[in-house]
């Protein structure tokens, strides 16, 4: 992580604590308990803050764009002040260009209804120019200036003050970096002009893509769309530090750090100087000499280096493991600078005014070269083989299930940082663990930062995009995609170099993903493995996210058999030759999570909400997916054709948590025989009705909290496959002294099964604790309910099931890639039933800082179940719904005089000046009192 100031320096210092992010923007109302606080404010700060930091300036606003069919003029004259620009469109970067052409209202509300299909592509078939002035950061000793660029796309001609510094013969690759000494060319004490004609990806190229999940930008995704900086360094620059980290696992009593960086020396003279590193209260120092033009890889071990050796360490873990710590090291080189030193030969002739604030009179001998900050965890990420041949993985030599989701930035490219953060608090909400990348996601670094503090693991590697000709626009085919030619596959190795180069020091990346559907071609494979040998060495590497052989590296030991449409709960426990819950599934999912009605409004025009129509399927995904016609039928069988809108979304909820709870359960009560499952998707990229946990707007759906339910550190679950009923503990701590309840209730709510067992958990464990037996002569429809109570009779976890007498069955034989059809679905319709309850409600809001916490108490009065209970909190006069928000639990069942209390948060300025509002609305309860 680049940190431009001693405040960012100190602010990250803090992030090591992991809840800073969570007690200062709203976290979790339960994850930061006083002991966690104190341990944040009384933990020394790391002593770094007189250390000089590198003289870094990220390009970020004041851009402006337009088309070069608009432009009227040339890259010479577009590049030197006073070139015209009233008619070209602020913007920043990163962006895009629709992204850009969004935010000034050239269209407007592309993600309503089909207006999307609306935006032309005409416009974006041609070039289009980004223009920046800015100035470049100057100091004693900061003789060297380049220009920095982490992600174009797709090619561009760069020009600066009037002359061309880059040609898109050389400068494209949406993933390749690049980085330009402008030395000669830049003003010290004028403003600078930087103009880039970007051009957009053509048919064949691989770029950011978004396969079928969703319609792709009309675009391309063209632009600068990740960070554009100005660097400035004496003749010495720090390039790719890196942090390796080797652990006492058997005690965590000390760590071995061994500190790598390439030592550049710009100049055509000798340059000595010392190199000097800093973790935290550990000093270390090195004097060198760099040839001419050299580039040195200078590597500090804990044998040369004794303050490597770290003592009693602090460890990064998952969120669910413990907490997710973090160090930074600081880098530095300090030249030596006499009288006799010869000076820099410039290609171009400095002016004078620009060699006196270059050489100021009085400079010291000894000047700060360049200076490096980077945050690091101290972990060990290793794998093994189940006895099936399945991949796992460890986290500091300790097993661990991979529960995550499938992540995918937004369509415009256009994530702000709030939502960013909030994105990653919900996985941490919802207990999961990991977020897959399929893709190189991130405009940022942002993203794996907040991952990094809030202790989830990210997989991340190639996107199928590159190996399916539909997606790619050049021939792909079985095993090795469209990355098959000599020219193709040095991009994508220069492609991955640059890619593991910007990420290696996130501790939060446990693996590199070679390929998505496919494995790599065998010789780009062999780049493949030999540039992780030279740069990263450090993680496993999965040849393909698919269940491929490799004639190299063999078997990848992971799995990618769907589903990916709707199948029933008892699917996960069954299925023995798919997607089931064995092995590690690394996409996988049941299909569709239809959002609530608020977000629906945001998408589909009023009069296009019902009956299910084109609209509808507009914001599906597309491919196989391109419809909800699997999931409307699961609804029709299962619980009863849909009266209306309404009753739609109350079964679309029901369905969302049902299913998203059974998959996650069934991979928890099979581990370790099950290593880890990803549902495909997280996120969505625009608003949509398929494939998340929650949706573009941040809306929680049914999903959301099945998956927070089956991901519960100590929990209860029933298993459709053989009908036991299991505990799980999912922490690092034991949980001794446990009571569950088990009650069988028929559709009339008579007790059928009442039962208790006292039990305790170890770490990490799945225990069986009962088997259901049911009586012969049960009501169609029935209720499962299952409790665990502390030995004082606190509440631990409590889990609802509504269970049909009809089993449901699989059709096998007709099984697809992307689903296992139903032959027989359970029959629950028989809720339709149910009576209307009106529940009690009583809420209290108070503010936290930024933050506001609401408490909700739930009670049902009446003698009858109040099924699937939802709480919304909204603003008291627009009605719009506060997102996003942070409930310790929602779709809740109350049992005939239940009461349960329910606490959340969200940040006050989500508010927007109004007042809270808290409303519920269920399957059968009627308008709620206060």
């Amino acid at each position: 992580m680049t940190i431009h100031s001693s405040h960012s320096v100190r602010t990250a210092a803090k992030l090591p604590l992991a809840l800073a992010l969570l007690a200062v923007l709203g976290g979790l109302p339960e994850a930061v308990s006083a002991q966690d606080m104190n341990q944040m404010q009384n933990r020394p700060e790391p002593r770094v803050k007189m250390m000089p930091f590198e003289r870094s300036v990220n390009l970020g606003d004041l851009w402006y764009i337009q088309s070069s069919e608009k432009a009227k003029g040339t890259g010479e004259q577009i590049s030197l002040p006073g070139f015209k620009i009233d008619s070209w469109y602020p913007a920043i970067v990163p962006s895009t260009v629709l992204g850009t052409l969004v935010e000034n209202n050239v269209y407007r509300d592309i993600f309503f209804g089909k207006n999307l299909e609306k935006v032309p592509t005409a416009p974006f078939e041609v070039s289009w120019w980004y223009r920046k002035e800015f100035t470049v950061p100057m100091g004693p000793g900061l003789n060297r200036t380049r220009l920095e660029f982490d992600g174009i796309n797709y090619r561009a001609n760069i020009w600066l003050n009037g002359k061309k510094i880059g040609d898109a013969s050389s400068i494209y690759g949406a993933y390749r970096r690049f980085a330009i000494d402008v030395t000669a060319d830049v003003k010290m004490s004028e403003k600078n002009v930087l103009a880039i004609e970007v051009f957009p990806p053509k048919p064949g190229e691989p770029t950011v893509g978004w396969v079928d999940w969703n319609p792709a930008p009309p675009d391309k995704a063209m632009g600068l769309f990740r960070e554009v900086r100005v660097r400035a360094t004496g003749d010495i620059s720090i390039e790719n530090p890196f942090v390796i980290t080797k652990l006492d696992l058997a005690a965590f009593k000390e760590a071995r750090l061994t500190v790598t960086a390439e030592l550049v020396n710009h100049s055509d003279i000798d340059v000595s100087g010392t190199l000097e590193g800093r973790i935290e209260g550990a000093r270390f120092s090195r004097e060198l000499t760099l040839r001419p033009r050299e580039t040195r890889l200078v590597e500090l071990t804990p044998e040369t280096t004794p303050e490597l050796v770290i003592k009693g360490p602090r460890v990064w873990w998952t969120h669910d493991l413990g907490n997710p710590e973090l160090y930074l090291l600081s880098l530095s080189f300090t030249q030596k600078k006499g009288p006799e030193a010869a000076p820099v030969k410039d290609e171009v002739q400095d002016k004078p005014k620009d060699k006196e604030l270059r050489r100021m009179p009085g400079m010291p001998r000894v000047l700060p070269s360049d200076s490096r900050i980077v945050r690091f965890g101290i972990r060990e990420i290793a794998d093994y083989r189940t006895d099936e041949g399945y991949r796992g993985f460890k986290l500091n030599g300790r097993k661990i299930l991979i529960r995550g989701g499938g992540w995918t930035d937004d369509l415009l490219l256009d994530v702000k940082h709030k939502k960013l953060q909030a994105e990653v608090l919900y996985a941490r909400h919802m207990n999961l663990n990991t977020l897959r990348m399929e893709g190189f996601w991130g405009t940022s670094q942002d993203l794996y930062n907040l991952c990094d503090e809030n202790g989830i693991l990210v997989l991340v590697g190639w996107s199928c995009q590159w190996e399916w000709t539909d997606y790619l626009g050049r021939p792909a085919d079985e095993p090795y995609g469209g990355i098959t030619t000599p020219e193709i596959m040095d991009l994508v190795a220069a492609s991955w170099k640059d890619q593991i180069l910007w990420l290696r020091n996130h501790p939060a990346i446990f693996a590199w993903a070679e390929g998505s559907d496919m494995i790599p071609h065998p010789d780009l494979e062999r780049r493949y493995i030999a540039i992780l040998k030279e740069i990263d060495p450090t993680r496993p590497t999965l040849v393909s996210t698919k269940g491929k052989t490799s004639e190299i590296t063999g078997p990848s030991g992971v799995k990618m058999l769907g589903p990916y449409d709707y199948v029933p709960p008892i699917y996960w426990y069954v299925d023995t030759k798919n997607g089931g819950a064995y092995g590690f599934n690394t996409e996988t999912g049941p299909g569709p999570q239809v959002p609530p009605l608020e977000s629906l409004r945001k998408m589909i025009p009023e009069d296009k909400l019902w009956p299910i129509n084109d609209f509808w399927n507009f914001h599906c995904s597309r491919g196989m997916f391109k419809d909800l016609a699997r999931y409307n039928e699961a609804m029709d069988r299962r619980l009863g054709p849909a009266k209306d809108l309404e009753d739609y979304l109350r079964k679309a909820q029901f369905l969302n948590y049902e299913a998203m709870r059974a998959m996650y359960e069934a991979f928890v009560a099979n581990k370790y025989r099950s290593t880890g499952v990803i549902q495909w998707m997280y996120n969505s990229a625009w608003p949509k009705l398929w494939w998340q946990l929650y949706d573009y707007y941040l809306q929680p759906n049914g999903a959301f909290y099945g998956a927070r339910e089956a991901g519960a550190p100590v929990h209860i679950l029933y298993n459709y496959g053989n009908q036991e009923i299991a505990a799980v503990n999912s922490s690092a701590t034991p949980s001794p002294k446990l009571k569950a309840t088990i009650r069988v209730l028929d559709f009339g709510l008579k007790e059928i099964v009442a039962k208790s067992v006292d039990f305790g958990l170890l770490a990490d464990e799945v225990k069986t604790i009962d088997v259901l037996r049911l009586p012969s002569g049960l009501t169609p429809a029935y209720f499962l309910d299952l409790r665990i109570f502390k030995d004082k009779g606190q509440l631990v976890d409590a889990n609802f099931y509504c269970l049909s007498t009809k089993p449901e069955t699989l059709d096998e034989e007709n099984g697809t890639w992307y689903v296992t059809p139903i032959k027989d679905f359970a029959d629950l319709t028989a809720l339709n039933n149910l009576k209307p309850v009106t529940i009690k409600v009583k809420d209290k809001t108070s503010k936290d800082g930024p933050r506001t916490r609401v408490t909700i108490e739930l009670e049902n009065p009446s003698d009858d179940l109040a099924l699937m209970v939802e709480i919304r909190v909204v603003r008291d006069t627009s009605g719009e719904v506060v997102l996003p928000i942070y409930l310790d639990d929602n779709y809740i069942t109350l049992l005939p005089k239940e009461t349960r209390k329910i606490s959340g948060v969200f940040s006050t300025e989500d508010l927007g000046g109004e007042l809270p509002v808290v409303k519920i609305r269920g399957w059968n309860v009627l308008a709620a009192e206060k």
